[in-house]
């Protein structure tokens, strides 16, 4: 029993699997918050042109 105990405190074949998973769901973090900051940026940048070709 207690060589079994030992073997699984020892095991890391899923701790590379959690790390990549974390690794991905950081950088899909960034990629989310920068696509809403650019979003935000061009629909101000797009008004702006509109409004200048609307007006006269």
């Amino acid at each position: 029993m207690k060589n079994l105990v030992s073997r699984f405190l020892s095991d890391e074949s899923g701790a590379t699997a959690i790390e990549y998973g974390l690794i991905a769901a950081g950088i899909a973090v960034v990629i989310i918050a920068a696509v809403q900051l650019v979003g935000s940026n061009l629909k101000t940048t797009f008004g702006s042109v509109a409004s200048a070709v609307a007006a006269p």
